[in-house]
């Protein structure tokens, strides 16, 4: 018989969803407020177990264990599990992306409209006795420009309710296709940078990850827009704190508003000091509604996976058939390199994409492998992205990914071939497997080649001309990097041509600058960084074909 435990206090909607289940055979006792020994004892007697951020489900508490087999997080934010240790013992880890959108987005609004109006300075300067109308003169938003960074479910609620306030609203997110954003009434920018010298207020939707830490630092504080307002609802340290203080002492910043803290629970900053911040303590999703939302969805996602082993919105794991993920896995591995390589060559946002089969892969159900391409594309920018969400995610952005198939063969047995067109130009690349496991590029940008899909990539545009072979080969020496193979393409002699190198060490963009300075005949030259040979991703590797 099936057993939950719930490890933090749930909505009584969830609650009420659990004593209907029982009719169905599934138990379930609520224990709340463990750590340590007592949560590691509690989960090896239980099946499922559902969390909201309260408890740490760490790599202590699941040693050992035999019999949970999904962990579920009544909200978005899974920080508080151990998603690789789950992952190793085959725990399924799912979370409830859409049940605090509404409320985190309001809370966003919320804070920027209180920053407007000096809301919480008022607020104290009357409930001591001073009646300072001057003082805290506020301004409208009406007319005023908005940044938004990531316009994922959130961010798209934010630009709404913006626009019913006659904001005007620039967005950035490398995923949201061009007619999506007309639809939302966001202007699109290439880059946050871009962004920042027009924007009277800058909120970011997006998770902590290498790319978003510090999105705001102290780099940026010389472009900010004077006087800016910057507010933050979603992850703790996408905005560097040490930069918010230095900016609020200069007046570059004109206000702070912060709900989510590099460190939490915070209960001393500097910050706090400062006028012109205003705080609270991540409460974006803490709303009735939302509480009851996200209580409910995760508990039916327990019990469906209980019942009858239906995964969704699993940020760990898939469930992949057995015979159909033996026929595929070596395509699987390169469709997602393709979207890994691809993602790397242009920071414009894209439009469109498209996948190819041809020869005998075509013959084959490529929808695991179309799905691979798609969590290869998105994984630099979005977190939890595997071959389930993948699609979705880029169909909420306003991007379909097309699909095409040929059975018969060209020059090699089975071809993946994709495009990814942005705002300037459309990207192409084809790979094959040699042998069963071993993926090769073998076009890039309409260029026949043969080059290794793994480890440091080093793509270079230029003239068929001699000599460039041993500029490259002589400027990599001087600084050092060992070419561990190079291939080059091109269309005709003379012509435009393209190179791929593999190296050993990753050159930073000052031996870039150095080696085109020194390589004349280079018109361009991109870092991609791939997985090593072999290294699938974690939803493949630790995929299984069926629950414990």
């Amino acid at each position: 018989m099936p057993s939950i435990v719930v490890l933090d206090t749930l909505s009584p909607d969830g609650i009420a969803l659990l004593d209907v289940a029982k009719s169905s055979g599934i138990t379930y006792e609520v224990v709340t407020g463990l750590s340590g020994d007592a949560l590691r004892e509690t989960l090896a007697h239980h099946d499922g177990a559902i969390c909201r951020s309260g408890v740490k489900i760490t790599a202590d508490t699941l040693a050992g264990n035999h019999r949970l087999k999904a962990i579920v997080r009544a909200g978005v934010g899974t920080d508080n599990i151990d998603k690789d240790a789950a992952t190793r013992l085959g725990i399924v880890v799912m979370n409830t992306p859409a049940g605090n959108t509404v409320s985190t987005a309001e809370h966003a609004f919320t804070l920027m409209m209180a920053l407007s109006r000096n809301i919480a300075g008022a607020h104290a300067s009357l409930l001591e006795g001073r009646w300072d109308r001057q003082k805290f003169m506020g301004t409208q938003l009406a007319g005023k420009t908005l940044g938004i960074v990531g316009l994922g479910r959130i961010g798209q609620a934010v630009a709404d309710r913006a626009r019913a306030f006659e904001m005007r609203v620039l967005g950035f997110d490398p995923f949201l296709s061009p007619l999506r954003a007309a639809e939302l009434g966001v202007e699109p920018v290439k880059s946050v940078r871009e962004m920042l010298p027009q924007v009277d207020y800058l909120t970011v939707h997006t998770p902590l990850t290498d790319d978003t830490r510090h999105l705001i630092g102290m780099s940026e504080l010389a472009i900010l827009k004077p006087g800016v307002r910057l507010i933050n609802c979603a992850r703790g340290g996408i905005y560097d704190e040490q930069a918010l203080i230095e900016g609020l002492r200069s007046g570059v910043i004109g206000g702070v508003a912060l709900d989510v803290f590099e460190k939490e629970p915070c209960t001393d900053s500097p910050l706090f000091k400062m006028p012109g911040v205003l705080v609270t303590p991540h409460l974006g999703a803490s709303t009735e509604e939302a509480q009851a939302q996200v209580a409910v969805e995760g508990v039916q996602l327990l019990i469906d996976f209980l019942s009858s082993g239906s995964i969704r919105h699993s940020v760990n794991m898939s469930p992949i058939d057995p015979v159909a993920l033996e026929g595929v896995r070596g395509f699987i591995d390169l469709a997602w390199r393709l979207g890994l390589l691809v993602a790397q060559l242009d920071d414009a946002p894209l439009k469109s994409c498209s996948i190819a089969y041809r020869g005998e892969i075509a013959s084959r159900n490529t929808k695991l492998v179309k799905a691979a391409f798609a969590a290869g594309l998105l994984e630099s920018a979005i977190e939890g992205v595997n071959i389930v969400n993948a699609e979705m995610l880029l169909r909420e952005r306003g991007i379909e990914l097309e699909e095409q198939s040929r059975t018969d063969p060209g020059a090699f047995s089975s071809v993946v071939a994709v495009d990814v067109v942005g705002s300037e130009r459309v990207h192409r690349a084809a790979g094959t497997l040699f042998g069963h496991s071993m993926p090769r590029l073998v076009q890039l940008e309409g260029h026949r080649l043969d080059a290794y899909l793994d480890g440091i990539l080093l793509v270079f545009t230029h003239r068929d001309v001699p000599g460039i072979i041993g500029q490259i080969g002589t400027a990599f020496g001087e600084i050092g990097v060992n070419i561990a193979q190079m291939t080059v393409g091109r269309s005709t002699p003379g012509g435009d041509a393209i190179g791929v190198l593999n190296l050993d060490q990753e050159p930073g963009p000052a031996a870039i600058a150095q080696v085109l300075a020194s390589c004349p005949g280079v018109r361009s030259a991109q870092v991609v960084k791939l997985p090593p040979a072999g290294q699938l991703p974690k939803w493949l590797s630790s995929a299984k074909p069926s629950v414990r």
